[in-house]
Formats: structure tokens, C-alpha cells, sequence
């Protein structure tokens, strides 16, 4: 028997009955299972063995020496061959998971920074060729750097060859989209469907003149939603993300996971059909390409997010994004007051151990404010008075804020904002260099440093967005280029700095002491197993909402980690059993007096 058909044997009874279960078409699902099987004939022998080896390790994403970066190819080094040049400077950077921004095939000024693909198996012209990909990825393998790609699920480019059909009145390509002849239903989904951008592309219906049908653009007009009700659309994009599995891609990030099934009279998001999908895809990288890993976009609160890993008989995806804890620090930064913090974070800490997040302070989309306002509720906190502040501290309108943001997709009507900034920029640095205050740039870089360290200590993978390792500040160019003018989300992908980053040896400059200060921390978790993933972690007991204190305990070493996001020094004791030392200085800690200054903070560490 095959490998192939070994693994199919293990779990064609559960794909079977899943995929009828769903469609009710026999010969789709023949016509999968060949499709598996010549996705297999055409994987490469050294990804065949870099499966074998991930199978003998199934947690070998989930150790404490994991470091991502997200980047723009054009805007880290131009090209696919220029990011192939400087995998010195990313090894340099501690970094081992390489995240690259959609690349794909996707029109000019209507592809909404690459999520609009009008080709899943060509890469944009200008960055390279699928043959660079394929060359990257395999230098990366060699240097032990995982690569993650988007898979853009729920739609494609109007200019995709399947919605040009669909434009021409071809009835088959029709059908795997929404298509329909008149307003009526569509009317009746936008009654029950939320809007995503309700001011830049309201609705989630656009008329296609060329085809004289409503079609169905949940997203912005230029992207059709895909019918997963039509099971040729997913076979057909599930061959696509085998054939990027099989140029080398490590991690396909399952972008929009939730919005994939679309049904009249619901809300058209987390349906139970999303999970049968996302799981079959799950098998089919089994049965093809097991070391494979699926991330899933679910931008949304905890209790919504936590489904898309499903159970331990079942899983469905092997990475989800923390994106609700991302909110949250940078509400705190902006409060200076932990509780919603411990609120969200004790819910992440309850969370079974074999549950691995993606930890990012910033990524490349903007921070949209879904807190729990329930919560917060009971301090008397109005939602849309508090997004306001929030959004004023960070953007620098409150008095006194040394946060440079800008806001994204404004709607005044309802009050609502989301934001968009570098990490360094949020953080003072920007205008504390631009006021050449030496003591608001000192506390700045702190405060940089502290929330790269508290993303380090709580479990998962900690992810650093291209030029936060130098703290690269806002770029504010992208006012002059038309395309992306509209835009506020290019304030923070600016290209790469590559001037700043050389001073990234000298201490003596912003670049340098947090890319020293970053290479550090680095170095102590890989070296620790109490950040190992499996982990137990708490909330430690600070008696102050200004300190936020975690725990963590594995194979008999202890740490403590505190951090101070009030804009005073703070005197706090611990009541945690063990005798502690420094990691970072090695001396001994007085638990019963931690001192930390204002955005400073502490790992102190025990053996029991």
C-alpha cells in the first residue's frame, strides 16, 4: 500500500462521510480524492521528507524558540530573490516562521493589498516568479524557517478567470459565485448580514453590468464571495492550496475563515458549515502534505475564535491569531489600567495547552476596538465615549499622548474607529525623537521593549511585524500615492528602513537598543523551558490595575513576570512561593518589593 494510501485509509471514512454529508454528489467526491491523489504524485521528495520528519514531531511548531515575522516582500526587500538575499539579516533577527503578505496575482489599485487574487498560481509580476517562491521556500527549509502564505477562501478577483466566464454569461462559473437576477434576494441577506466596511463599500451585494446580475461582494466590489455550496469550488480551491503547499509553503493562513458559507437568514458567519469545510481541509493536508499547518483568520471575540481549533479527535485549525488580546494591550496602553487585560487574558490562560495562538502587538491590517464591553460595563465605561478616547490617546489628540496613530474606516455616526500605526510610533517613539526629548524617547523605548516582553511570555507564537525589530516609525508617504491615499492601513507598511536598521548594533540609538534588547529576550525564552508551550500560566496578584502580573510553571522552573503600563515607578509584592532571580541581570528579586518604573517590568525566575 501506498503512503498515500495509507493515510487516506486513515481517515476516508470521516472525509467521506463529511464531504456527502455536505454535498450529496458522489462523483464531486471521486473527482476529490483524485484530485488528492495527483496533489501527492506532484509533491517534491524533500517536502515528502520534511512531512516525514514533522509526523515524527507533531509539536514542532510549538516550542518556546518559535519567532515569526510578517512582512511585504516589496516593501522588506523588493523582490522574492531579494528576501532569498537577506535571510541572513531575518536569522539575525531570531526569526525561524516566515509570514509573507499576499503575493499573489492581483490587479492594480483593485486588490485591496493582495486579497483580490485573479490568479492562485502566479505570483504578482513584479516580485517574482512561483519558480523564486518555490526557491525561497527551500533555502528557508534549509536554514530551518518555516514560510506562511495567505490563502484568500471566501472570494477572488473580479478579474479572476472564473469570474470572467461569469461576466461573459457562462451559467457554470456563475454558479461558483452569487449570482442572482434581480435585488430581491439579496435584499433579503443584507437583512441579516452584517455589513464588513459599512463606510468605504456598504453592502454586501454589487451589480455586474457586463453580466446584468447582482453578484455577491461581502468584501469590497472588486472581490466575489465564492459558493461553497458548489462542491467543484472546493475542490478547486482546495487543488490551489495544494499546489502552494507544494512549492513549500509550511503555513497556509486561512484568510476571512469564518465568512466561507453563506446561507438566507443568518448572519453569514461561523455557520457549522465553516467547520466541515475548514476540517476536510485539514484532512487533505493529512493525507498530502502533513506538515502542513492551517491558521485561521477569525478576527473575533474568544468564544467565536476558539471553535476554529476544534477538538482533540477533530482539529480543524493548528494556529489561530490571539487578535482580541492584541486590542486589549493597546486599550491598556492607552488606560494605563490592566483589568480588561486580566479579564481577556484569563480566558486565553484557561484554555487547554494544545491551543496554539499566533501573539502579535501589531500586524498589517488595523486594531479594530471589539473589547468586552460588558465587561467593562460594570465600571461604567460607555462603548462608544471609550472607543473615542482610546482612539484620541492613541492618535495623539489626547493632551499630553505621545502616541502617533491615525484612524481607519472613521464612521461618526456611530462613533466608531479603528487605528492603524507602527509599534514604535503608538509607543512615543515617533515624537519623542521628532521633540528631540531625550527622557520621552528613554520611557518610549521602554515601554517598546515591556510589550515585546509581555508578548514573549504568554504562550504561543510571538509574531514581530517587519521593522519593529528597529522600531520603525510611521510613513507617512503613502498620503502621496494615489492608489494609496485612501487608505490609512499604509501608514504602518512602510518599506523597510534598511539605513536605520545597520545602526542596529549600536545601543546607543533607538534601532540598536531594541534590536538588542529584542535579541535578549529572544534568547532567554528559547533558552528557558518555563516558556515551552505547554506551560501552565496564571495571572499573578499585583494589588495594583496598574501592574500586570503572569505566571508561569514547567518541569520544575517558575517564573513570574511583571509589567507596568502606569506612567509612575511601582512598588508591588508577590505572594508566589520560591526565591527569585533576575533573568535578564541574574540578581536576586525581593518578591516582597518589585520596584518598576514607569513601562518598566521584570522576568524573575525560580527552580522548585
Amino acid at each position: 500500500m501506498s503512503r498515500f494510501d495509507e493515510r487516506l485509509s486513515r481517515c476516508e471514512d470521516e472525509l467521506r462521510d463529511a464531504y456527502l454529508g455536505l454535498y450529496h454528489d458522489e462523483r464531486a467526491y471521486e473527482y476529490f480524492v483524485a484530485m488528492l491523489r495527483r496533489s501527492y504524485d506532484a509533491r517534491p521528495d524533500e517536502l515528502r521528507e520534511l512531512d516525514d520528519r514533522r509526523v515524527k514531531n507533531p509539536g514542532w511548531y510549538t516550542g518556546n524558540d518559535m519567532l515569526g515575522m510578517l512582512m511585504y516582500v516589496d516593501a522588506f526587500a523588493g523582490t522574492l530573490e531579494g528576501v532569498r538575499e537577506k535571510l541572513g539579516y531575518i536569522q539575525e533577527c531570531g526569526v525561524n516562521y516566515l509570514h509573507l503578505m499576499p503575493l499573489l496575482e492581483s490587479p492594480e489599485g483593485r486588490s485591496d493589498g493582495g486579497y483580490a487574487v485573479s490568479d492562485f498560481r502566479k505570483v504578482q509580476p513584479e516580485l517574482g516568479t512561483m519558480a523564486d517562491l518555490a526557491s525561497l521556500a527551500g533555502e528557508c527549509h534549509r536554514r530551518d524557517i518555516s514560510v506562511c502564505l495567505d490563502f484568500v477562501m471566501n472570494h477572488t478577483s473580479e478579474d479572476h478567470a472564473w469570474a470572467k466566464a461569469a461576466r461573459a454569461g457562462d451559467p457554470e462559473a456563475q454558479a461558483r459565485y452569487f449570482f442572482y437576477d434581480n435585488w430581491d434576494i439579496p435584499n433579503e441577506f443584507e437583512k441579516t448580514t452584517p455589513q464588513v466596511f459599512p463606510t468605504t463599500a456598504p453592502g454586501n451585494f454589487t451589480w455586474c453590468e457586463e453580466a446584468g446580475k447582482v453578484v455577491m461582494t461581502t468584501f469590497y466590489p472588486y472581490q466575489w464571495d465564492l459558493n461553497y455550496a458548489n462542491p467543484v469550488v472546493f475542490n478547486d480551491m482546495t487543488e490551489d492550496c495544494l499546489f502552494l503547499c507544494n512549492q513549500g509553503i509550511d503555513v497556509i493562513r486561512l484568510d476571512a475563515t469564518p465568512y466561507i458559507w453563506k446561507e438566507l437568514g443568518t448572519t453569514s458567519r461561523n455557520l457549522p458549515q465553516v467547520h466541515t469545510l475548514v476540517r476536510m481541509m485539514h484532512l487533505a493536508c493529512d493525507i498530502v502534505c502533513p506538515g502542513t499547518l492551517l491558521l485561521g483568520e477569525v478576527v473575533m471575540e474568544p468564544s467565536k475564535v476558539v471553535p476554529y481549533f476544534g477538538t482533540v479527535e477533530r482539529p480543524e485549525c493548528h494556529l489561530l491569531y490571539n487578535v482580541t488580546t492584541m486590542a486589549s494591550t493597546w486599550h491598556t496602553v492607552a488606560t494605563k489600567d490592566t483589568r480588561l487585560l486580566r479579564h481577556q487574558l484569563a480566558q486565553v490562560f484557561a484554555l487547554p495547552t494544545q491551543y496554539t495562538f499566533l501573539n502579535y502587538l501589531r500586524c498589517h491590517d488595523d486594531i479594530g476596538w471589539g473589547l468586552d464591553y460588558d465587561y467593562l460595563g460594570q465600571f461604567g465605561i460607555d462603548e462608544v465615549a471609550h472607543k473615542r478616547y482610546v482612539n484620541d490617546y492613541l492618535t495623539g489628540r489626547w493632551p499630553g499622548s505621545p502616541a502617533r496613530g491615525e484612524l481607519y474606516n472613521d464612521d461618526p455616526r456611530l462613533g466608531d474607529a479603528r487605528l492603524c500605526g507602527t509599534t514604535a510610533s503608538l509607543c512615543g517613539v515617533e515624537a519623542a525623537r521628532y521633540e528631540c526629548d531625550g527622557a520621552k524617547l528613554d520611557w518610549a523605548l521602554r515601554l517598546d521593549l515591556m510589550l515585546h516582553a509581555y508578548m514573549f511570555t504568554i504562550s504561543g507564537i510571538p509574531v514581530l511585524y517587519s521593522g519593529d525589530e528597529v522600531a520603525q516609525e510611521n510613513d507617512y508617504g503613502y498620503h502621496d500615492e494615489p492608489l494609496k491615499a485612501a487608505d490609512s492601513r499604509y501608514l504602518h507598511r512602510g518599506h523597510l528602513d534598511w539605513a536605520a536598521a545597520e545602526r542596529r548594533s549600536d545601543q546607543a540609538t533607538p534601532e540598536g537598543r531594541i534590536f538588542q534588547g529584542l535579541h535578549a529576550l529572544e534568547t532567554l525564552r528559547a533558552s528557558h523551558r518555563v516558556f515551552d508551550g505547554r506551560a501552565d500560566q496564571w495571572l499573578v496578584d499585583t494589588g495594583d490595575d496598574g501592574v500586570l502580573g503572569i505566571g508561569r510553571f514547567h518541569e520544575g522552573e517558575k517564573l513570574v513576570a511583571l509589567f507596568n503600563y502606569a506612567e509612575t515607578e511601582k512598588t508591588v509584592r508577590v505572594d508566589e512561593l520560591g526565591d527569585y532571580a533576575d533573568l535578564l541581570s541574574g540578581e536576586p528579586v525581593d518578591k516582597g518589593a518589585v520596584t518598576l518604573p514607569p513601562a518598566g517590568f521584570v522576568w524573575m525566575a525560580c527552580e522548585l
